[in-house]
Parts: structure tokens; C-alpha cells; sequence
């Protein structure tokens, strides 16, 4: 069948309050190049979150364990019994103990999932396309499977991350329902596909095209196709998410947010190395591109200014795995210039300076995800973050200060190679961040194709195996033939569960105590100053004890405000020639023990935010 009609589908689990990025993405960029098709896009999902609820599917969408079991219920009825049980394990752990009944969930499920199915004549559309992510693996395979019932003859094809290299061509050889998987950027070679299936419908095998896998398994690229300037590439189009969202009852409406790129890649994954051994060690979330691209400055307003005009929405959560590392802060100023009320999301390094936060924060940016990943520089160097301890408590003080994007981040437990020394320090230093807000601890968790995986042995793993986890979802037959995202492995797995116990129960400790002291609305840094230009005063709050006040003045104040970017002590000293190091000495030293200072090796770091947004511009 020509595929004059396509359709675009996303299945749960994705954040059910934005449209996916994906396929709109997609939709557009079909439209212009062809624009005598017709792209439907379904966000099955949007559908799914309001038939079971809000507050259910949201822990759900969460966490990936908890996500693929339901629907591999659905797929493999003859395995109930056995993946509830898993399920129940799962949602012991959460707080509150088990969330759903695991039958009344796959009951509603299979429900609202037909009754989804039923709306649509599928044999209409001559090719259907799936994004598959991170949590999404059972429901789309449940999804491909019904779709094939009611329409034998359509063409499936599947992409995104969770298709990448050997984990999409695992999928084409066990699912028989899978016609063509994509192996990298999407946009070129689903054009390629739909083109050559216009040119010759009679043909069940097309030729090979960049980055398309068919059935044969025969492709013209491993490395796939993608666009050589993001700008060229038109902006995404959510128009059949707020259509779906317009339908939905009165109760059920919200105000999304909306998803955008500004570049795709990672540049700290260095284009031109190998890929087994540049960038994060523990990352495998840029599987799907090649190098780094970003879009121009003029390019990212324009195309911000026209979702906010078009969905009249002002909530926006870029969506790239790390925005480009020049021109943030003329960028944002762009973005301030625009003149709208905006509510801002996006991925950032630790390293970025307080001088882009604040720019960020004033066009709109409430909050951050910051790669921070652990407060052990030890542990920084092995995962080859590019970063310190230092560093980390550096973005996270500044992070607390009015007027400055809020603060999230993770703290990788339990990674392979980490010992003894990584934990002690990643206590002694939690210590010093128990003013600034909490990062979660994320168990270590090994990735395909992350630089780990490629080099299990450097890590201390052993034996790297599917996750251990999946034989509960699949049948052994099926299970043997994938190749799946997250990857089991043999090599100190318990001993490293022992190991960061200490530390999961001190980041426990830690939230209790932030959230303690943030009860009130307005209460402001859990450590702060205020400068009298001769003197300041520095504010400690503690919880369950009475508040500590600092007063610093003549040299010792100008020294703490020098800190307010790390120094090294001889840097110190040459500030003030007359200080003397027998003088410093003390003084520093007193500042660590307060803990209103971190030191790390010979350089030092203020940790007290500004109560008046800007603080001193002394130093």
C-alpha cells in the first residue's frame, strides 16, 4: 500500500504532561519535505494518564520497573502470575508500600488501551511509526501487536533511543511484527523510507537507506543519516497533542509544558575518539548521534517565540542532554529580551558559571538538572565527569540563592569500581552541602553502550548479562533473542549495595533536614549572609537546634567574599600580601571546622548564599 496517510505513535510511560518530542519532531519535518501525506500523531499515552488517573500514572512513568510490567502482563498472559509477583517486589520498596493492585491495573489497562485502538481505522495509514524510549519497550510491542490484528498489512517501523545499534536489530529479529527499524536521528531516514515505499509499494523489501534497518538486516549506513544544522529543521508540531488534550473532560485538561531543542549530541562525548571511552562513563543517552550540533541563537528565540504563540503556553523544558557550552549567557539574555513570563527547564553542567544562572534566571529558568553526580572527586575522576567536589558544592550554593534557577541533581550509588575511600569522602563532604537542596540517590545501573559496558573489565565488572530483571517480563525464548537497554553484570554487586548503604542513609538524613528548614514559605538558604561593607553577618540555621549567627569583619570578610569562587590559598595570600600564611592558616581552618567554608586540597570555597539577590560585587 503507498503510504499516503501516516501515522506517529508514542506509547506510555513518558511524562504524560507534555506532548513527546519526538514524534512531533517528526511530523513536522514530514510535512515539509512531503507535503502530500498525512501525519497523524497519537500520544497513546495522554490518553492512558487520564483513564487511570493522574497520581497513579505518574509513579508509574517514573521508574522503568515499574513501567514495563504491565503491559508485558498484557503481551504474555500465560506469565501473569509470575510478573505480578515482580511488580509487588517493586512497589514494596516505594514509600507507603504498593501503589495499585497489579490485576486491577492490567484489567483497566487492557481496557482503556482497546477502547484507545478502536477510535483509529488503522488500515487507512499505509506505514506506522513508533518512538521508543526508556520505559516505553512492552507497551509499544503491545501496542505493534494489536495494530497488527486490525490492519495485517501494514508496514511498522520503530525508532528512538531504546533502538539504537544492536538494541533495534535485536527488535526487528524477534518481533516479527517490526518491518524496519531506525538506528540513529530519525527525520532522514523515515523520509528516505517513505519515499521509496511511494516509488515502489509493489516492493516488500525496499532498498537500503541510511540508518534503516530492514528485515534482511541489510542497511546502507551503521552510522545512520541526520541533518547536517538542526535549524534547518522545522519546529516541532503538537498539534494533535492539544487536540487530544482539548477532548479530554474538564477535569482531566491541564496546562503542559512544551518540549524543545536547542541541540542534540553531547559535546563533553567528544566526536572523532571512541565511543567506548569518551564522555560520562555511566552515560549512554546519545547512543542515536554523531558529534554535536546546535541550533543559532536567532534559530532558538524564534522558534521558542512561536510555541508560546501558537499553544499559549509560557512552560518550556528543553529537552537537550546538555545545551551548548559557549554563548549560554547571550543567549538567555535573547531569550529575556523576548519579554515573556516564562517557566524554564533544562539539563546544564556543573560547571556553568553563576553568571549564566543568573541570566537563566532571568529569562524564566526555575529550574535546573545539574550533572552533578557525586560530591567525591575521587569518584568524579573515575566516571570521567570533568568535574569536583569542589565544583559540584559550587553551582549547588549558588542554586540557593534568590533569583537563580532551582536545583536537582543525582548521586550515583553503587558504581562498580567505587571503594572505600570514594564513600568516606562522599560523607565527609555531604556534610558540607546539608544547606543546599538534596540530590537523590540513583543506584548505579550499567547502560548499552555506555563507556562502562564497552569496557566492563576497567570497571571491575566481570561478565556483563541482560538485566536479571527482564526474566521476569519475558518469556525465556523471547528474552534470549533481545538485546535490551539496561544491562545486568557479575563483579561486587552486593558488596557495593553494602558499601553506599551509609551513604543512602545520610542523603535520607539530608532531605529530612532541608525540607525541616524550608517549612515556612520564604524562610530562604539554610546558610546565608548579609554584607555590611565593612563587616557581615553570616546566618546559619540548623534543624532542631537554635540558629548560628557569624559576624567577619576588616580582612576576615574580604577574604570569605573572595571565596565566593573557589581560591587556592596562595591566591589568597597574593590578594592580601600583608595576611601572611600563619594568620590565613587559622582563619580558613576555623571557616571548615564551622563548616561555612569547604576545603578542597589547598583551595577553598565561601558556602553561604546572599539573602539580597547579586550579593556583593566586591570581589
Amino acid at each position: 500500500m503507498t503510504p499516503n496517510e501516516v501515522a506517529l505513535v508514542s506509547a506510555p510511560w513518558p511524562l504524560f504532561n507534555r506532548p513527546s518530542v519526538q514524534i512531533g519532531a517528526l511530523k513536522a519535518y514530514l510535512k515539509e519535505h512531503l507535503p502530500s501525506i498525512q501525519v497523524r500523531t497519537h500520544h497513546l499515552y495522554l490518553g492512558i494518564a487520564s483513564a487511570l488517573g493522574y497520581d497513579l500514572y505518574g509513579p508509574i512513568s517514573e521508574r522503568t520497573w515499574l513501567s514495563e510490567p504491565p503491559y508485558a502482563a498484557l503481551l504474555y498472559p500465560d506469565q501473569r502470575f509470575r510478573i505480578s509477583r515482580f511488580w509487588k517486589r517493586q512497589t514494596a520498596r516505594l514509600p507507603g508500600g504498593r501503589i495499585h493492585d497489579f490485576d486491577i491495573l492490567c484489567h483497566s489497562l487492557e481496557t482503556h488501551s482497546q477502547g484507545l485502538l478502536s477510535q483509529e481505522d488503522w488500515k487507512r495509514y499505509g506505514l506506522v511509526g513508533f518512538s521508543i524510549c526508556l520505559g516505553q519497550l512492552t507497551s509499544t510491542l503491545y501496542f505493534i501487536q494489536e495494530i497488527k490484528k486490525r490492519a495485517p498489512a501494514l508496514k511498522i517501523v520503530v525508532g528512538g533511543s531504546a533502538c539504537a545499534g544492536q538494541l533495534g536489530e535485536s527488535l526487528l529479529r524477534t518481533f516479527p511484527q517490526i518491518d524496519f527499524v531506525i538506528r540513529g536521528e530519525g527525520e532522514v531516514p523515515f523520509l528516505y523510507l517513505l519515499r521509496t515505499l511511494s516509488q515502489r509499494p509493489e516492493s516488500p523489501e525496499p532498498p537500503a537507506v541510511p540508518g534503516l534497518v530492514r528485515r534482511s538486516g541489510a542497511l546502507l549506513s551503521k552510522e545512520g543519516s541526520q541533518a547536517p544544522r538542526l535549524d534547518d529543521l522545522p519546529s516541532p508540531d503538537y498539534s494533535d497533542y492539544f487536540r487530544d488534550l482539548e477532548s479530554l473532560k474538564p477535569e482531566r485538561r491541564f496546562l503542559p509544558k512544551i518540549p524543545m531543542e536547542i541541540s542534540r549530541g553531547c559535546w563533553w562525548r567528544k566526536a572523532g575518539r571512541s565511543q567506548g571511552r569518551s564522555g560520562c562513563a555511566f552515560c549512554n543517552l546519545n547512543l542515536q548521534w554523531r558529534g554535536y550540533r546546535a541550533k543559532s541563537q536567532a534559530r532558538i528565540t524564534g522558534e521558542l517565540k512561536a510555541l508560546v504563540d501558537r499553544y499559549q503556553t509560557l512552560s518550556i523544558s528543553f529537552m537537550d542532554n546538555l545545551l551548548p557550552a559557549k554563548g549560554l549567557e547571550e543567549l538567555f539574555r535573547a531569550i529575556e529580551g523576548l519579554g515573556l513570563d516564562l517557566r524554564l527547564f533544562a539539563e546544564i553542567r556543573a560547571t556553568t558559571p553563576r553568571t549564566v544562572l543568573a541570566a537563566m534566571g532571568r529569562a524564566g529558568m526555575a529550574e535546573v538538572q545539574v550533572g552533578v553526580e557525586s560530591l567525591s572527586t575521587r569518584l568524579l575522576k573515575k566516571i570521567n565527569k570533568g568535574t569536583t567536589a569542589i565544583t559540584n558544592l559550587e553551582i549547588m550554593r549558588n542554586c540557593e540563592e534568590e533569583g537563580l534557577p532551582g536545583l536537582t541533581g543525582n548521586l550515583i550509588l553503587n558504581f562498580p569500581s567505587s571503594d572505600q575511600a570514594d564513600v568516606e569522602e562522599t560523607l565527609a563532604n555531604v556534610e558540607f552541602a546539608f544547606p543546599f537542596r538534596p540530590l537523590k540517590g540513583i543506584p548505579f545501573w550499567l547502560g548499552y553502550g555506555s563507556p562502562v559496558w564497552h569496557s566492563p573489565g576497567d570497571f571491575g565488572i566481570k561478565r556483563v548479562t541482560p538485566h536479571p530483571f527482564y526474566r521476569h517480563l519475558f518469556p525465556a525464548p523471547v528474552l534470549k533473542g533481545l538485546v535490551l537497554m539496561i544491562q545486568g553484570y557479575y563483579g561486587s554487586v552486593r558488596y557495593q549495595h553494602r558499601l553506599w548503604r551509609p551513604v543512602r542513609e545520610k542523603l535520607e538524613r539530608w532531605k529530612e533536614a532541608y525540607d525541616t528548614l524550608h517549612k515556612r514559605p520564604g524562610s530562604g538558604p539554610a546558610l546565608s549572609y548579609q554584607d555590611g561593607r565593612d563587616f557581615m553577618i553570616i546566618r546559619q540555621r540548623r534543624p532542631g537546634q537554635q540558629d548560628m549567627t557569624h559576624r567577619l569583619k576588616g580582612t576576615s570578610r574580604k577574604i570569605y567574599l573572595s571565596c565566593r569562587k573557589p581560591q587556592s590559598l596562595s591566591r589568597i595570600l597574593a590578594h592580601f600580601p600583608g595576611l601572611g600564611q600563619e594568620r590565613a592558616d587559622p582563619f580558613l581552618r576555623m571557616m571548615v571546622d564551622k563548616r561555612l567554608m569547604f576545603r578542597e586540597g589547598d583551595t577553598y570555597l565561601s558556602l553561604a548564599s546572599p539573602v539580597r539577590p547579586g550579593g556583593s560585587r566586591d570581589f
